[in-house]
């Protein structure tokens, strides 16, 4: 009898039983008409399913077809990921097991090649199929992926899955062009960066060398709009207003980007809270929002508009990276009121993003002493309701210019251990100046051991399998 192996698990099932169990959801079908026997012939000729079932992406209407359909604990779902948010707390009402799978960006239907790949994503994440469905309904687990993202190879961000690795890229007025942004992606790609993000604030064509970014990376994308809504207005932050910042996240939405940090966590209430800090505000993100604040004399308008900006990423399927504001940007700042002020606030839009039904992960710090790093971790799960928690370093010192991706791997390290999910790496040219090639090399390999590191005081499976064979290698 032919075996098939299960994507998430490690059971094999007889083909025949899986073509009893499998059935499959796709979105926006139940009211096209014709078109719904068509497609379910389609999926059951790709399958090899017995019957498929066509239903809107609504969460109601999802649960309904799958009581329907006789759902029950231990069946498999096909299901986009366009609509996997909804899907998945319905398949999980009906305790039934989840394959995710893209859909085919020219016809709008799932295919043998994107259900290929999506069994490709359950292997590489090695977690299995309900503890997925559970940490992303539960929000503790988000797979950012824009649908127009057409390159990408979808990933998951959770304390669940394994700990992730940023690299950050970006031109700026001073150096840099769309060739050498895009040469810097394949290089991080290359050294195992799991997403990148494009930090670009001048020097070209901004649109065109995020596209250009976008088209050429399998992995997700992240921005931060805010850079290019000042850069739009000529830096005048007297002329930016609250539009301009929702024209820019649309645009960048438009263009395929998976995940954007918005910060909308800054309120101007906070503001006074950083006298007595010695670096003061160092996110240049939160820099402009609070000038924009004092100079207009209104609220964060990334935190008024927030349910409009749920919206646009909902339309787009963008997840959120909530950023800290006044993340520390040294040893004396950290942990203060100011951080956790907004922190605070932060927790209150992940749950104002969830009730969207939108993905978030949450940005720390930042410079933080290695006796504070515990707390900063289990204070983020804390007011933010366990969403990813995405951190940059943390440095543990402040001596250590030149040298600032040894001295952020051991915070970052630290982090992953105490429940980070993904971890921003720092290179050698922090607080100096802007990475090089060899820059981006070397801070992703120190990450990305500290990222094992981390996965391995974490216990997760299969994480000491290669140190274990090297090891038997050696002796």
């Amino acid at each position: 009898m032919h075996k098939m192996k299960l994507p998430y698990g490690r059971q094999d099932l007889d083909k025949t039983d899986l073509e009893a169990v499998v059935k499959v959801l796709e979105s926006d079908y139940l009211t096209t008409g014709p078109i719904v026997p068509k497609f379910e012939d389609k999926i059951k000729h790709v399958t090899g399913a017995k019957f498929a079932i066509a239903c809107s992406s609504g969460t109601s209407a999802l649960h309904l077809a799958c009581k329907a359909v006789g759902i029950r604990r231990g069946d498999w779902v096909i299901v986009p990921t366009i609509t996997f948010l909804a899907t998945a707390n319905a398949v999980r009402y009906c305790e039934g097991n989840v394959i995710f799978c893209d859909v085919d960006p020219h016809t709008g239907l799932m295919t043998k090649e994107t259900i290929t790949a999506s069994i490709a994503f359950a292997k590489k994440e090695n977690l299995p199929p309900s503890l997925i469905m559970e940490e992303v309904a539960r929000g503790r687990l988000i797979i950012p992926a824009n649908i127009n993202h057409l390159s990408l190879e979808p990933m998951a961000i959770g304390i669940a899955s394994r700990c992730k690795v940023n690299a950050n890229i970006g031109a700026s007025p001073n150096a840099s062009n769309i060739d050498e942004e895009v040469d810097k992606l394949k290089l991080a790609v290359k050294y195992g960066a799991d997403t990148v993000m494009d930090l670009s604030t001048g020097g070209v064509n901004l649109d065109e060398v995020r596209q250009a970014i976008i088209h050429e990376s399998p992995v997700p994308i992240g921005t931060v709009p805010v850079y290019q809504a000042l850069e739009s207005v000529h830096g005048s932050i007297d002329r930016l207003t609250e539009d301009d910042f929702l024209h820019i996240i649309e645009k960048h939405c438009q263009q395929g980007v998976d995940y954007q940090t918005i910060h909308a966590g800054l309120l101007i209430e906070h503001l006074p809270k950083v006298k007595g800090r010695i670096t003061g505000i160092v996110s240049r993100g939160g820099g402009i929002l609070a000038q924009w604040m004092l100079h207009h004399f209104k609220q964060n308008p990334l935190y008024t508009r927030f349910d409009d900006i749920c919206e646009i990423f909902k339309k787009y399927d963008c997840s959120f990276s909530l950023g800290d504001s006044l993340r520390p940007g040294c040893l004396h700042d950290a942990s203060d009121a100011a951080q956790l002020a907004e922190l605070k606030t932060l927790g209150e839009l992940t749950r104002r993003a969830w009730a969207h039904n939108v993905q978030v992960m949450v940005e720390g710090p930042g410079h933080v002493p290695m006796d504070q790093i515990e707390f900063n971790v289990r204070k983020q799960m804390e007011e933010c309701s366990e969403a990813p928690f995405y951190v940059l370093g943390p440095l543990v010192t402040d001596i250590s210019p030149g040298y600032d991706h040894i001295s952020s791997a051991i915070g970052a390290a630290m982090a992953g251990w105490y429940g980070t999910s993904m971890l921003c790496y720092v290179t050698p040219k922090e607080h100096l100046g802007l990475p090089n090639a060899e820059d981006v090399r070397e801070g992703l390999i120190a990450y990305k051991i500290a990222a094992h590191a981390a996965d391995i005081a974490r216990h997760r499976s299969g994480a000491r399998d290669r140190d274990d064979e090297l090891s038997h290698a050696r002796y």
